[in-house]
């Protein structure tokens, strides 16, 4: 297929979900292009956020749709969605309102490795994680 008859298959025709059914989505800033985190994607949740233009995601652990913020309030508008050449990842650019982590930091990519294996924060905490969504038991 040529490439200006890919271009002409719909977004959703290209993205090739794997065999659960999901997609990996890459999220980054839209204006500093710092990768904010990575996180799944159905076809629900998907079709949500092109629909919303905030990002929904598949939760694996909880096994249910999870609009990004509905906890924390931390959401993220969704400026503009890319699909890879193989149409097996995306990458969301967004704007990202308090902290994309769950763990209160601007970024998931919160700890850098340093020379001797150790880990070092270079990230900024942006939110308590526990009063926003309790202590866990």
């Amino acid at each position: 297929m040529s490439e200006n008859q890919d271009l002409q298959k719909s977004f959703l025709e290209t993205v090739k979900f794997d065999e659960k059914g999901l997609v990996p989505a890459i999220v980054q800033d839209h204006e500093t292009g710092k990768v904010l985190m990575m996180a799944w994607m159905n076809r629900e949740s998907l079709e949500m956020t092109l629909e919303r233009k905030k990002a929904c995601y598949w939760s694996r652990s909880r096994q249910k749709l999870w609009l990004k913020g509905e906890s924390s309030g931390n959401m993220q508008d969704i400026h503009d969605i890319l699909v890879d050449c193989d149409g097996d990842t995306l990458l969301l650019k967004v704007s990202q309102k308090g902290g994309a982590c769950h763990v209160g930091y601007h970024s998931c990519f919160y700890r850098r490795v340093k020379g001797d294996l150790s880990m070092e924060i270079c990230d900024t905490l942006m939110f308590d994680p526990e009063e926003v969504y309790g202590k866990k038991s």
